[in-house]
């Protein structure tokens, strides 16, 4: 890998090496530009995977934050991640697009915001995407029919095949979901040799043989390939700017030592949380005062059943059946919709939502526990309204690094309950329908979404619709944090397509 020194002026330094910075760094070096990541987390060894809970959580994001809010989130493996390859480590790889309404919300219904541009632009991005990293699916997508993937699904698991009977049951269509993973052994440019999918059901836990999606099997390789560097272990804190406000470099400790990075261009790629606060605390580009504001989350309510027989809901890729019957359910009382996917999950995960989402207690949480192999569950993605009450600020806490613990404001709004509950029954009749008993709702919130929107006007927004500050010209965005809507599709395909709209809008400038 080519290095860089510490004296060299980077034509670009991106912070953070997951979804939105990695195909930054990888179309940026292609087109011949210096590029640095600093990654906070280590370089992991696809080796070093293990299906193990407890050791898996080497990947999840632990640094402390502080949740407020009457609906407060659990982070670590919940939301984001550590290490080269960022989150894309230990996601789900759970790839549905975001529908092309989700963009023109408030056009559609007065409620929330609309995308500065629709799903034309981003769908070119999209295809790119899908194309490069590897993206299973079905030959024929209910909802899109002219959608088409390069590898067919993966086997079902028991949970998925129990929805597929309950979709059947209450009439509604269901189809393999898109998934971030190659179901054939395949050879992937700067990396090398990607295995089939070997549906050992760990995608949570880190993938041992290449086969689901990240950005360490294929964005990564690429950049370095074209010259990038990569700095793990690099925990970025202070932007440096020079005597015309401009950003000049980034300082950031590794290894118990403060290190300084000079650049022409910096790039936060570090989420929806990360990305704020480093923006608060050096008290920079936020003249809307919108950094941080419109906080989202996806309302992921989650409804379990048991049945007689075994599922064993640990074994196989854990989410394949879809349904996007309910994007825009007609007898619903909120704004946008929803996707309902299946749910398989390792038992210690399982055991924790089940504790944090329900009220059950005592023996009759021992025995909802033993229940574990013979239950199968369901989730759902949906749209979150941006809410004042929603939003990233810095706390009084400090950190080990000596820099302000966020704090994070959550709560559901009228729209986010009516959803919930509107979910909540009809997964509850999907279950009833094939035969399952002791029906659990697990009231849950996934994803972070938003805190430095897009858009045209620079009084209501943080960046412009390609990423690009308003207030600083050489400082851009590439994650989640600038989603103007939370939509309801998991966002990791989005931020990738983003990223690389991104990146042949700084070639251009």
């Amino acid at each position: 890998m080519k290095t860089f020194a510490e004296t060299d002026i980077a034509d670009v330094v991106i912070i953070g090496s997951g979804a939105g910075g990695a195909p930054l760094a990888a179309e940026l070096a292609r087109n011949g530009k210096s590029v640095v990541v600093l990654e906070a987390g280590p370089a992991f060894s696809a080796m070093s995977h293990t299906p193990d809970e407890v050791a898996a959580r080497e990947l999840y994001w632990l640094h402390e934050r502080l949740s407020a809010g009457t609906n407060p989130q659990a982070f670590g493996g919940n939301n984001s991640g550590t290490g080269l390859g960022g989150s894309l480590l230990h996601y789900g790889a759970f790839m549905p697009r975001m529908d092309a309404r989700d963009f023109h919300l408030h056009t559609e219904t007065g409620k929330g915001v609309d995308w500065p541009f629709g799903l034309d632009e981003l769908l070119p991005y999209i295809e790119r995407v899908e194309s490069f990293i590897g993206v299973s699916g079905p030959a024929h997508y209910p909802w899109d029919p002219d959608r088409r993937y390069a590898y067919p699904p993966p086997p079902a698991n028991s949970a998925a095949l129990k929805m597929r009977e309950a979709c059947d049951a209450l009439g509604l269509r269901h189809a393999d979901g898109p998934a971030a993973l190659i179901t054939r052994d395949i050879e992937q440019p700067h990396f090398g040799t990607r295995h089939a999918c070997a549906n050992c059901g760990a995608c949570h836990q880190g993938c041992r043989n290449g086969a689901k999606s990240g950005t360490v099997n294929t964005w990564l390789p690429m950049a370095v390939a074209y010259g990038a560097e990569l700095r793990p272990g690099c925990f970025a804190h202070t932007i440096e700017r020079d005597s015309s406000g401009r950003v000049s470099g980034v300082v950031y400790r590794q290894d118990g030592l403060e290190h300084r990075q000079k650049c022409t261009i910096l790039v936060l790629a570090a989420g929806a949380v990360e990305t704020p606060r480093l923006l608060l605390t050096n008290g920079l580009a936020n003249s809307s005062g919108q950094v941080g504001q419109n906080y989202m989350t996806h309302v992921s309510t989650q409804v379990w059943g048991e049945f007689d027989e075994d599922i064993r809901p640990n074994r196989g890729y854990p989410s394949l059946t879809i349904t996007e019957d309910m994007m825009r359910p007609k007898d619903a009382d909120f704004v946008g919709g929803y996707l309902v996917q299946s749910l398989g999950m390792m038992p210690a995960t399982w055991g924790q939502n089940l504790a944090r989402g329900t009220t059950t207690r005592g023996p009759a949480f021992a025995r909802a526990l033993a229940g574990y192999n013979r239950s199968a569950g369901m989730g759902i993605n949906g749209e979150c309204l941006p809410r004042p009450e929603n939003r990233v600020t810095l706390s009084n806490e400090k950190d080990a690094f000596g820099i302000p613990k966020p704090l994070i404001e959550h709560s559901y709004g009228p729209n986010e309950w009516a959803m919930h509950h509107h979910a909540a029954r009809l997964l509850t009749q999907m279950w009833e329908a094939v035969g399952a008993k002791d029906i659990r709702v697990i009231d849950r919130a996934a994803h972070m979404i938003g805190t430095c929107r897009m858009g045209t006007d620079a009084g209501s927004n943080v960046v412009n619709p390609v990423g690009r500050s308003f207030d600083i010209d050489n400082l851009w965005i590439s994650d989640h944090s600038i989603f103007p809507s939370a939509a309801a599709a998991n966002p990791a395909l989005a931020i990738m397509a983003l990223s690389l709209r991104t990146a042949d809008a700084m070639l251009k400038t």
